[in-house]
């Protein structure tokens, strides 16, 4: 029987999941999803979308969000190692303007959930690093908000130094700066 471990984190809507996986000899077998597992442990998302993102060293993607139609995510590193960022965006939240960080790697094949209402982003640890991440929404670039990755009221704990940013991440405003209803 398939089991997985879900951890809750400080903030509602930010989990941390932790599937069961087959090793042996050969490798191992892991389900990333199976939609009735993850619906007995609260989340209820119907995914619509896949994508895979692949970054070396030192890359900061992020804080990313949907503004209008917000997604909710669940993202797994497929090779390597990241830390994993999320931060809450729900004007009605008691957590709003907070954010938790994790280490997804592949040796750990955890996994994050985000509900929808977080801005995420992740910076890489390894030489590489591989994620595949599930959206409830289609991508819409006309509804892609952002928030600036080293916002100091924010004041996120990056464990690098110098990250290597696209210039848009580096240009996003900073929480107190966003309009959200």
């Amino acid at each position: 029987m398939i089991i997985m471990k879900v951890n809750k984190t400080p903030l509602e809507g930010f989990l941390i999941i932790e599937p069961d996986y087959f090793q042996d000899q050969r490798g191992f077998f892991l389900e990333t999803y199976q939609e009735r597992r993850y619906v007995n442990v609260g989340i209820n998302d119907k995914f619509v979308q896949d994508n895979h993102s692949h970054s070396k060293k030192g890359v900061l993607r992020g804080l990313h969000f949907q503004i209008n139609r917000p997604q909710a995510q669940l993202v797994t590193v497929i090779q390597g190692r990241v830390f994993d960022v999320g931060v809450d965006l729900r004007p009605n939240s008691k957590t709003f303007g907070k954010w938790h960080g994790v280490e997804l790697s592949s040796g750990k094949k955890n996994q994050v959930y985000l509900a929808p209402g977080f801005a995420h982003g992740f910076c890489v640890l390894s030489e590489t690093a591989d994620l595949h991440y599930k959206v409830s929404l289609k991508y819409d670039a006309s509804d892609e908000g952002g928030l600036l990755w080293n916002d100091p009221d924010l004041a996120i704990k990056w464990p690098i130094d110098d990250p290597i940013i696209a210039n848009r991440d580096n240009s996003y405003p900073k929480l107190s700066e966003l309009n959200l209803q």
